[in-house]
């Protein structure tokens, strides 16, 4: 398992943030996970030297956790892909703070959905986007922006490979530029996750598997191709156990953290469990 990174999404909140964040990982048995380093609906950001970075740091040590692996997601009121000025310079903005934190926490990954093409061409917004991340990476110290593949519901960009790779063709500094790929929608855009030969030589045709930072692991609950993004506890949805089991096992996604960001049921996380199954190859109903 040394080389397996598991984990999921864990929230941060007062009193213990970053800390709290942390713990809660490792009661779930995760040497990885995702945080938001504030509520993902909007930029109020309590100030980092309240987030208990240093306790933070020092707990993460003890645990054998690189903080290097640990994975934080951008804020998802950003949409560089626009063409109104405005709002494109307040998400610049937004990004450019949320990098900032990062770097100061001592992560290295953020997740960030690439936008939306609201009354433009996808070609525009792909133009945009670009332009947004390398007026970011000016001022970016080294943090790696991950587009996430899309579900390609509304007018998403990402919902391709090849839409990605526009992207990352247009981004001056390659090596602050990565994709994230959700299982769950890259199944709802009309990938057949279970074909894992197929989808990983058409991301590394398409794009390059060097850029391959995050995976988001989810099952889906819908079929193949169905444009929706919702997500399922892992071995219930339309995907499966085994498929999933191969992107956490598979050699060429060797220290690439894998995340969870399964739905919670009865009102109450099962990252656990499924940590375990995963952890033991070996599927039984945890639900």
């Amino acid at each position: 398992m040394s080389d397996i990174l598991l984990g999921s999404h864990v929230s941060m909140s007062k009193p213990d943030y970053l800390l709290g964040s942390a713990q809660i990982a490792a009661s779930y048995g995760a040497n990885t996970f995702m945080i938001y380093t504030g509520a993902p609906q909007n930029s109020i950001r309590t100030p980092l030297n309240q987030l208990k970075i240093d306790e933070f740091k020092s707990y993460l040590k003890d645990q054998h956790i690189n903080i290097k692996s640990v994975v934080v997601h951008a804020p998802y009121i950003v949409n560089l892909g626009t063409s109104d000025k405005r709002k494109h310079a307040i998400s610049v903005q937004t990004l450019k703070t949320e990098i900032y934190r990062t770097y100061e926490i001592g992560c290295e990954l953020l997740v960030l959905h690439p936008g939306n093409a609201i009354g433009i061409s996808t070609d525009e917004a792909i133009r945009n986007i670009a332009d947004g991340i390398n007026k970011i990476n000016r001022s970016n110290k080294g943090v790696v922006i991950c587009l996430e593949t899309m579900s390609g519901k509304g007018n998403e960009i990402g919902r391709t490979f090849e839409e990605l790779a526009a992207i990352i063709d247009l981004v001056n500094d390659k090596h602050l530029i990565g994709i994230c790929l959700d299982t769950c929608h890259i199944n709802d855009a009309g990938y057949e996750d279970a074909n894992i030969e197929r989808v990983l030589n058409d991301f590394d045709k398409s794009i390059g598997l060097k850029y391959l930072k995050v995976i988001h692991l989810n099952d889906s609950k819908n079929k193949v191709g169905s444009n929706k993004d919702r997500h399922e506890n892992i071995g219930y949805g339309t995907i499966g156990f085994d498929t999933l089991l191969k992107y956490v096992y598979d050699k060429r996604l060797d220290g690439i953290p894998k995340i969870l960001e399964t739905p919670y049921y009865d009102g109450k996380p099962l990252y656990k469990e499924e940590i375990k199954v995963l952890k033991t190859k070996h599927w039984i109903a945890y639900r």
